[in-house]
């Protein structure tokens, strides 16, 4: 983010590559992949998600006992913070263009431009009403004998793109919101998809401008692919003949390319550390007096086994 620190900052624009409009399942799991890609990425949460209705989530994976919504919440919004995100409470009011970016401003009168624009929010998207062709987006319908004008849930394609070149929709589409894991996985698609359409604009081409985001254990390496060499053979072969970059960009793109694929092996000891910065980080959320009560359970129920 770039701003002037002379200026006000009420009259500052701040710059992101990615603005996330919604921070719920959503768009928290579209910055995630954003972020973890280095694109600077802002979520604006107005705290009013539709998951808030709910009383607790049951079927989210990974919960057998279910979640409450409030530590979901925090989870969620510390990983996108974990991964590079800003999370700021505020409500989008409108965005509109200004040439090849787009402006948008906010209930509290931030100003934030970026090139890119992902609409997460499954109800309420009249915010993208200023921007030009916005009447495609939008259809209607009567009900009771009245006119009700709605955002068009078939606007985006399955990989959220859009007509609106830059502009991205994790929600609302179609049934995909209608459940919070199939919404954040859906938001993770999106966000690998913004990711592969910037690294695209830095010469990747398409066979490797949208790579998994995991990490590798350094074990099952096998040593042939710890070699730099190994590697540059790899994307020489997968090279398109149309790539339209010179000697020196194309150097620079595959070794920055191959430093990120060596960097997801990681070792034992680092998955240890990992591990437990996970668990301390779920620990954080969590109530310190049912921290407390379950230890007291644990401990009752070794002493009767003794």
């Amino acid at each position: 983010m770039s701003a002037d620190e002379s200026t006000d900052e009420s009259e500052v624009a701040s710059e992101y590559d990615v603005v996330v409009v919604g921070g719920g399942p959503a768009g928290a799991s579209t910055g995630v992949f954003t972020a973890r890609e280095g694109l600077d990425t802002v979520v604006f949460d107005r705290g009013r998600s539709s998951l808030g209705q709910c009383a607790h989530l049951e079927n989210y994976l990974g919960f057998p006992a279910g979640i409450d919504i409030e530590t979901f919440y925090d989870l969620a919004h510390e990983h996108a913070e974990t991964a590079g995100c800003e999370v700021v409470a505020d409500l989008v009011e409108s965005v509109t263009r200004d040439g090849e970016v787009f402006v948008v401003e906010t209930q509290e009168g931030r100003t934030v431009r970026a090139p890119r624009v992902v609409a997460a929010t499954r109800y309420g998207s009249e915010y993208l009403k200023p921007l030009d062709g916005a009447d495609e987006m939008f259809v209607t319908h009567t009900h009771d004998g009245e006119e009700h004008e709605h955002f068009d849930r078939t606007y985006a394609d399955s990989d959220g793109r859009t007509p609106v070149e830059g502009l991205y929709v994790a929600s609302p589409v179609e049934t995909v919101s209608e459940q919070a894991i199939m919404a954040a996985g859906h938001g993770a698609l999106v966000g690998r998809h913004v990711v592969g359409d910037a690294r695209r604009e830095e010469g990747y081409w398409d066979a490797i401008a949208e790579r998994v985001d995991w990490l590798r254990r350094e074990r099952a390496r096998e040593d042939e692919w710890g070699d730099r060499e190994r590697w540059r053979e790899f994307f020489q072969n997968r090279l398109p003949d149309d790539h339209g970059l010179s000697e020196d960009e194309l150097v620079e793109l595959r070794e920055r390319e191959i430093d990120d694929r060596l960097d997801a092996y990681v070792s034992d000891e680092e998955i240890d550390r990992r591990r437990q910065r996970a668990h301390d980080a779920i620990l954080d959320a969590l109530d310190t007096d049912r921290i407390r009560a379950y230890l007291d359970r644990v401990d009752g129920d070794d002493s009767e086994d003794e």
